[in-house]
């Protein structure tokens, strides 16, 4: 298999392998998620898995850097996303505010990371327990697929690294309300010497994406993998793109985030000019660390994914003020974004037609004419 360096072949790949591929593993886990006896687990787990699947479909995209075992990688993926999904729903939406509920829940991406390692109890500072071995199995099949890239060794410290910045971010962020940007704005002072100029809330948002892992573990599958390959990779991904990655999340939650009380790493720039700025900035940034990859053409194409699927979001277009940003980032991503964003508003409106998303349309009959039309309709949609 090859790399895909086109937006149309991309999305070929993505519809013809990727998906289906995400499906079967997404199944599985969520058939097991079914099955465990503690109603407030089962009840997380499945809300994780219905309302977080884009999450495993994007990460996944990254298995066609492993070529002829894209689909072991994305089995890691699926899992890991999975992982991350569920604890994150178990912290947002706990029963507890304890930070060393928290710290016990994230020792599982550790031991996820690290083949070999034993399982523990990962719930024992909460009062749900049974899971029917859920997390552990979540854990496990990490472990198998790692154990099986000869590479590993070569990755396994900057995997832990780019792990702990998430797993500290997602106690920080989960606390009392009163004590989370404090805390946040310590962890992030002690960082602060080893990274570019950014606030506090950029810094979050970097460590808060798990693109670098899933392109770390992809390039691992590889022969030949080099030992310097390693750090350019995590430059290539931390903290720029992840650091972008986030913050489109958190821009086209803004709304959402307001109604509902939420911590949004967005409000915190000055005003709406400075946030166009920064996120134009990291733009930018995402783009020049990437060039320095092998296929550099593909992460670029990421880059641009990042933009047109977060912001063909309709929550991008509930207010004037992200309207605006999603247009100027839509101007700077140029057509490969704009390609992204056309098929993300397409993809949806057929999703609303076919029963609920059941079904895959042949993207070799959308996407050529789509293509088409692309930049003729570009100048029109931006205005």
């Amino acid at each position: 298999m090859k790399v895909p360096t086109h937006p149309l072949t991309l999305m070929i790949a993505i519809y013809q392998r990727v998906i289906p591929a995400v499906h079967v593993h997404w199944n599985h886990w969520k058939t097991l998620a079914k099955n465990i006896p503690n109603l407030e687990l089962r009840k997380q787990a499945l809300m994780s898995l219905e309302t977080k699947r884009f999450h495993c479909e994007g990460g996944a995209i990254y298995g066609v850097l492993a070529k002829n075992k894209c689909h072991l990688i994305i089995k890691f993926i699926v899992g890991y996303q999975t992982l991350c999904d569920y604890l994150d729903n178990l912290c947002d939406r706990s029963t507890s505010l304890d930070p060393q509920d928290f710290r016990a829940l994230h020792e599982s991406i550790f031991d996820a990371l690290h083949p070999g390692a034993e399982t523990r109890n990962y719930y024992r500072f909460r009062k749900e327990q049974e899971d029917g071995g859920y997390l552990n199995q979540l854990v496990k099949n990490c472990q198998d697929v790692l154990q099986e890239i000869p590479a590993y060794p070569k990755i396994a410290s900057t995997l832990q690294e780019l792990a702990s910045y998430y797993c500290d971010l997602q106690v920080h962020k989960h606390v009392r309300v009163e004590e989370r940007v404090p805390r946040l704005k310590r962890w992030f002072h002690l960082h602060e010497n080893e990274l570019p100029q950014m606030q506090w809330f950029e810094f979050s948002a970097c460590a808060g994406s798990t693109l670098g892992i899933f392109s770390l573990v992809s390039y691992a599958c590889n022969e030949g993998y080099s030992d310097g390959l390693t750090q350019r990779v995590k430059a290539g991904y931390f903290p720029w793109v992840q650091g972008l990655h986030i913050l489109l999340d958190y821009l086209i939650d803004r709304e959402e985030d307001r109604l509902g009380g939420d911590l949004n790493f967005c409000f915190y720039y000055k005003n709406i000019e400075k946030m166009r700025e920064r996120l134009a900035h990291f733009l930018s940034k995402a783009n020049k660390s990437v060039a320095q990859l092998p296929e550099p053409k593909f992460h670029l194409m990421i880059n641009q994914a990042l933009l047109g699927i977060y912001l063909a979001d309709r929550k991008a277009t509930e207010d004037e003020e992200t309207q605006a940003i999603a247009k100027h980032l839509l101007r700077l991503g140029g057509c490969g974004a704009f390609f992204f964003f056309l098929n993300g508003r397409l993809m949806a409106k057929l999703r609303q037609v076919m029963l609920g998303g059941q079904g895959q349309p042949d993207p070799q009959k959308i996407f050529p004419p789509l293509e088409q039309k692309a930049a003729s309709l570009k100048d029109s949609v931006l205005e």
